[in-house]
């Protein structure tokens, strides 16, 4: 039996098989159906993870070590596809598997991450990494004293629009409705700001570039004509995927609480609703969706793993 089964190989993921091994449990697992290191691994740069001071380091480059470096205290690494965790009666978790076989744990963490909804305007995928982001937090700051595009009407889009307005000179805000669906005194921020230009009833058409990456967006204006924003920058925000299926139910139901939105209910400790099930990263409520905020829910749920394992012997 597991000490600890961790679902999902990313950074909060790793790092919780990072704690949880150097913190003394035996026998814990990481289950990840491919390479370790998740999303980040696709960004072209990393800049902004404290000590990563390398010049022009991708994702890929970034999260190699860790691996290693986990598995250096005795984490297991087990390419396999998890299908659904379940808790019996006696407390012990079934971590169920797509090939029929299963594996018994007395605690887990979820570190399983969300992904960005895509627009699906042309040449978004090409691009992607390239001068479409997902994240203005990771990749703003690339576009300092430039005009960028933002897509997207929710409160993440205008949010990040004004995120953006403090470091580009201007910001291209592209929304299918002439209405946005926001906090009004975020709508209200956003219409003050003098370097925000609303460009309403507009549906992206296609980020258009060369080998350096985006060089612009068309969209197509209400009365059917086409726009051209000239811009180096797109930013895509049009809702979150949570890859939550590994906690619902045969009934349907979850394992645990969850907000509305998919994300699960965790406190300041990384716990759910159900003793000895842990969720961090991407997945989690409130999540920042950050490479080091990953990192420390990771390390904070390996932590309280660590003091329920030891506390049900």
């Amino acid at each position: 039996m597991l000490d600890c089964a961790i679902i999902g190989g990313g950074p909060a993921g790793l790092t919780a098989g990072l704690y949880t091994t150097r913190g003394g449990l035996d026998n814990v697992t990481m289950f990840e159906k491919g390479l370790p290191g998740g999303q980040i691994t696709m960004s072209s740069e990393i800049e902004n993870y404290p000590g990563a001071t390398a010049h022009n380091l991708s994702g890929m480059d970034f999260m190699s070590p860790w691996p290693e470096q986990c598995q250096r205290f005795g984490l297991k690494h087990e390419m396999s596809e998890v299908t659904r965790v379940e808790r019996r009666e006696d407390g012990i978790f079934l971590i169920q598997k797509s090939d029929g076989t299963s594996n018994e744990a007395k605690s887990v963490i979820v570190c399983t991450g969300s992904a960005p909804k895509r627009a699906g305007f042309i040449g978004e995928d090409t691009f992607f990494g390239r001068g479409v982001s997902t994240c203005a937090t990771c990749d703003g700051f690339f576009y300092k004293g430039k005009e960028v595009a933002v897509i997207g009407g929710g409160d993440t889009a205008l949010e990040e629009a004004l995120y953006l307005a403090k470091i580009c000179s201007r910001v291209y805000l592209i929304h299918r409705r002439d209405s946005f669906r926001s906090a009004p005194n975020t709508i209200a921020r956003v219409k003050k700001t003098a370097n925000i230009e609303l460009v309403l009833n507009a549906i992206p058409e296609e980020v258009f570039g060369d080998k350096m990456g985006v060089n612009g967006i068309q969209v197509r204006l209400q009365d059917g004509s086409l726009r051209q924003i000239d811009v180096p920058g797109v930013f895509v925000f049009v809702g979150n995927n949570v890859n939550n299926q590994v906690l619902i139910q045969e009934d349907g139901t979850f394992l645990c609480e969850m907000t509305p939105w998919g994300e699960v209910k965790v406190d300041l400790n990384m716990k759910t609703s159900v003793a000895g099930l842990y969720a961090a990263g991407d997945m989690r409520e409130s999540a920042p969706k950050q490479v080091v905020c990953a990192a420390g829910d990771g390390a904070v749920a390996a932590l309280q793993a660590i003091a329920y394992v030891d506390g049900h012997q």
